[in-house]
């Protein structure tokens, strides 16, 4: 992975065994520069302290953008790391040596496109998934790897900084959403910046005296050192599980963000806040100025901390492992893909439940190749050809069948074709309007313009294939995943259990185990 400037990532080292990683900073970095309001002179002297990561990593078969919502704006996806390497003065702060970087949590971020709601998932570093091709140093890309635990992904190629292109890849392939902006994290920058807001208020439920980490029980605000250690510590906490460390992450990110919303920042902090915050950030090649950043970061201005909710992936033991929960987890990703709330609500029209789908749930092949919701919005006399890209015998013919049922006439069944992992809807001139109404239908689909197609060419990928228990239990990471499922009425349980609102009381629900 070669990696532009502003900063060099350095190369490759030895391989070993890093310690405990964190994200919450990456959170803290957004918003930093969203408050900010920083001048042109600002922006000049912050874009030296960015790092960017080289494009060349990103797999080029992705999940389409999310689509305009009706009132204008778009949901935006942002994935944040924790990143532990000892590079440039990180040891100091997470002792050992230097090495692999390795990310052992990850926060996806969904910012709807009302741009006033947001909702972070946290995936635990144990999570068992599949880790698709990722691209190493030399430019060769590896092949996909099954049940791999889901913080792997960040050493592949044994960057001393990590492999977040490789992430990304493997939350795409995980989730079926596209991932719109990367944004990493290391130690040093996280307890700078944790030291210029004057401190982070937590609840440490109790005494901890391990592993190098010494933490008292009770409320308290934390800075720097401390602070670095509350979020990275494991043992010492419930049964010093992963998921008890999230949830205590959790409450971290969601104090933070209120510090940073509620103090404001005068021009004397701003200049420290705004330097620590770049100089701790790896960021994806569209954030790689401090003007972007801040752009982008300021379009985030209107979300409350009421109105964030942060949630663990629905998951179980398996072993030493976690494996994910279905379908709660494949829930989860299409409330997401549809831009739904927790409980299938739409947040562009306030306090309207959103309708069930059709047919969708279950796990027939019927059911699995219906569309996902309504089609009132697609014409019903627009040529559609529909394929078999999945690998399941007669799912073209069921998707027909099930088109047909809803009024539309004009359909036909093409040949199978070679296979592919996502759904791929291709429209010709004039046709955009349908497929977009088409791909509504089938979410996690790709758009792509074709001037030598008559009407739409619906191609049915293994998202659309129905679950398959053997290669689900071969493949725990969900392989699949974007196959559309039915939208709840209310918030699952598996979903519920997991979800923690951003404005909790400290020291709800810390302890696991």
């Amino acid at each position: 992975m070669t990696d532009v400037p502003r900063r060099t990532v350095r190369g490759a080292a030895a391989p070993r065994r890093a310690r405990l990683a964190r994200a919450a900073g990456a959170t803290a970095a957004v918003l930093v520069l969203a408050t900010a309001g920083a001048g042109a002179w600002l922006y000049q002297r912050l874009d030296q302290n960015i790092t960017t990561f080289s494009a060349d990593g990103i797999a080029t078969s992705r999940p389409p953008v999310a689509p305009p919502a009706a009132g204008g704006g778009r949901a935006v996806n942002v994935l944040l790391l924790g990143s532990d390497t000892r590079q440039d003065g990180n040891g100091s702060l997470g002792g050992g040596e230097e090495g692999v970087g390795h990310s052992d949590t990850a926060i996806l971020l969904h910012v709807y496109a009302d741009h006033q709601h947001a909702v972070g998932v946290s995936i635990p570093r144990d999570t068992l998934v599949t880790v698709p091709a990722c691209r190493l140093p030399d430019g060769r890309w590896t092949a996909a790897k099954h049940n791999q635990m889901f913080n792997s992904a960040f050493t592949v190629g044994e960057f001393a900084k990590g492999n977040p292109a490789c992430t990304q890849n493997t939350v795409e392939a995980l989730t079926g959403l596209r991932i719109d902006h990367t944004i990493v994290v290391d130690f040093k920058g996280f307890a700078a910046m944790t030291d210029a807001v004057h401190g982070v208020d937590v609840c440490v439920p109790n005494d901890v005296n391990s592993y190098g980490i010494h933490l008292t029980k009770g409320r308290q605000t934390v800075s720097g050192q401390t602070a670095l250690d509350y979020v990275r510590a494991r043992h010492g906490f419930g049964d010093g599980s992963d998921i008890g460390r999230v949830k205590r992450q959790q409450a971290f990110m969601s104090s933070l963000i209120k510090k940073v919303q509620a103090q404001g920042f005068n021009p004397t902090t701003i200049l420290p806040l705004a330097d620590a915050a770049t100089k701790s950030l790896t960021v994806d090649p569209e954030l790689g100025s401090a003007y972007k950043l801040a752009e982008f970061a300021q379009s985030l201005q209107g979300v409350k901390l009421s109105d964030i909710t942060f949630v663990t992936v629905p998951w179980r033991y398996q072993g030493e492992r976690v494996a994910l929960v279905q379908p709660d987890a494949d829930t989860l990703w299409n409330l997401l893909r549809q831009d739904r709330t927790l409980d299938g609500r739409a947040t562009a029209s306030p306090g309207a439940s959103a309708s069930p789908s059709s047919s969708a749930s279950g796990s027939s092949a019927s059911a699995s190749a219906s569309p996902s919701g309504s089609t009132a919005a697609l014409p019903p006399n627009v040529p559609i050809t529909v394929h078999n890209a999945a690998g399941s015998p007669g799912l073209a013919g069921k998707a027909a069948s099930a088109l047909r049922a809803k009024g539309h006439s004009d359909i036909t069944v093409g040949p199978n074709t070679t296979p592919r992992r996502t759904t791929l809807i291709e429209y010709g001139p004039g046709r955009n309007a349908a497929a977009e109404a088409l791909a509504q239908l089938y979410p996690g689909a790709e758009l792509r313009a074709d001037a030598t197609v008559d009407g739409l060419a619906l191609t049915l990928g293994q998202d659309s294939a129905p679950a398959d228990p053997e290669t689900e239990e071969a493949s725990p990471s969900g392989t699949g995943s974007a196959r559309p499922t039915a939208l709840p009425s209310t918030i699952p349980t598996g979903i519920a259990e997991n979800a923690r609102p951003a404005d909790s009381d400290l020291c709800s629900d810390l302890s696991f185990g």
